[in-house]
């Protein structure tokens, strides 16, 4: 199925979580902060929260620095 990850269309797995995703992305599991459809996602929710067909994602990673 295809859903917007970042402004760029992206094939995932029918039943993809949002850590599956992440996952997918080659990100760690912390640092992020993750909204589907416009709504945060708690991190606690990222393993359990499905990713429908369609929806939209944006992945945004902390950057350290002055």
């Amino acid at each position: 199925m295809i859903v917007t990850v970042n402004g760029a269309d992206r094939e995932v797995a029918e039943g993809a979580t949002v850590a599956d995703v992440v996952a997918a992305l080659g990100l760690p599991g912390s640092g992020i902060a993750v909204a589907l459809d416009g709504e945060v996602v708690p991190r606690a929710a990222h393993g359990t929260t499905a990713v429908p067909a369609g929806s939209a994602l944006e992945v945004l990673t902390a950057v350290q620095g002055g």
